[in-house]
């Protein structure tokens, strides 16, 4: 299945704090948690997420800093802040509201409410 770009777009920010908010983390496992968290469905890029990682951290959603771990090589660790979590609580709020809607406008018989862990 692809994904329309306009529905990626509009998703990436609180999928990146909803991982963040998970724990700190760096840009390739960020991708891979993406990949996982879809099923393999959402395949992002370098290219994609690093200008939004850049974003957030301008916004003060997220903090950064190089560090070496024990069994790798140096790497940009990105963390959520509070402001961070308070823009991912209002995301929350919008997507929940957006999905309620869609699945009323689908009717009951949709699979969305099942794919989603609400029925």
């Amino acid at each position: 299945m692809k994904i329309e770009k306009d529905l990626v777009a509009a998703s990436a920010t609180p999928l990146v704090l909803a991982i963040l908010a998970e724990g700190e983390s760096y840009g390739y496992a960020i991708l891979k948690r993406v990949r996982e968290l879809s099923g393999g469905e959402l395949q992002w890029t370098d290219g994609m997420l690093y200008p939004l990682l850049h974003r957030l951290h301008r916004l003060g959603y997220v903090t950064n800093g190089w560090r070496t771990p024990p069994e790798g090589r140096r790497r940009t660790y990105y963390a959520i802040t509070q402001e961070g979590l308070a823009a991912l609580a209002e995301h929350k709020r919008q997507w929940v509201t957006v999905t309620r809607a869609l699945g009323d406008a689908w009717g009951r018989a949709d699979p969305l409410p099942f794919a989603l862990g609400t029925a």
